[in-house]
């Protein structure tokens, strides 16, 4: 079965956060060609309405009937009164959403403990966790009222493996991963699906984020070997999204063919 024309994701609707670039951005579009509507939602309008219209464009081009409907919203994760009022900002033909992408997250710096400001633990925290957990809890209660939806957290390698450098981030992702483990085994008894999708090595806008723009230092992170790409990642969450009702892929871990570890990983000389 092809990964673009599986029909178990015709006419679904997801919801993305941080879906303005990325992993999310590629994961919407991905979703589009499938034949799903998409609730695009990160801080960025702008940026959002260019993922639209790549969203229309991949629609367009699958030439499937069902889905074609893409919603960008602006909204920040962090902020939970925000999230709480969602509702009143989707179109009311997309309120029946049937896969949620928590994609939202960030890192800062690379300071140790002791050197890390509190903002940046404050700022990490409340997008990467709080906002995650705010997120779920709301389509929880939605997913259990249709008796159907599947939930599928962005971790990282980050999530079971610490590495210096990043204690805070490596703190907030190994959270994403107990919050994640822990719904699974309490929706159990239930038709909810919980996936978690655990990264290494992404070249997006993750390493600018992190080195504050420094384009060099970012670039620095993938020296001498390939890394995976944003459409690596959504190709992997559009896969799991389609697998049968009955199937829940629980966790993927996916590195580069050169990295085995957090800070393992062959380069080429340069």
């Amino acid at each position: 079965m092809s990964l673009f024309n599986a029909s178990r994701l015709l006419g679904k609707t997801v919801l993305i956060t941080g879906a303005s670039s990325g992993i999310g951005a590629a994961t919407a579009v991905l979703f589009a060609k499938a034949g799903s509507n998409v609730l695009l939602l990160a801080r960025r309008e702008d940026a959002l309405k260019e993922v639209q219209q790549a969203c229309i464009a991949a629609h367009k081009e699958s030439g499937l009937k069902e889905g074609g409907n893409f919603a960008p919203i602006q909204l920040d994760v962090s902020d939970r009164a925000a999230i709480a009022g969602l509702w009143s900002k989707v179109p009311s033909n997309l309120r029946k959403v049937d896969i949620l992408v928590n994609n939202a997250g960030y890192v800062i710096g690379r300071e140790h403990v002791g050197d890390i400001d509190e903002s940046v633990v404050d700022g990490m925290f409340a997008t990467n966790v709080l906002g995650l957990i705010a997120m779920t809890q709301l389509f929880v209660k939605e997913f259990k009222a249709q008796k159907s939806g599947h939930i599928i957290n962005i971790g990282s390698i980050a999530g079971f493996e610490a590495y210096v450098g990043g204690s805070i981030y490596c703190a907030t992702k190994f959270a994403v991963n107990a919050f994640t483990t822990s719904m699974r085994k309490e929706l159990v008894d239930t038709p909810i699906r919980v996936t978690e999708i655990q990264p290494a090595m992404v070249e997006t806008e993750f390493s600018l984020v992190r080195f504050k723009g420094d384009v060099n230092a970012a670039k620095s992170v993938y020296a001498g070997l390939q890394p995976l790409t944003g459409q690596d990642i959504a190709e992997e969450i559009v896969w799991a999204a389609s697998r049968p009702p009955h199937v829940n892929i629980a966790s993927e871990v996916i590195f580069p063919t050169n990295q085995a570890g957090a800070t393992i990983a062959y380069r080429t000389p340069q």
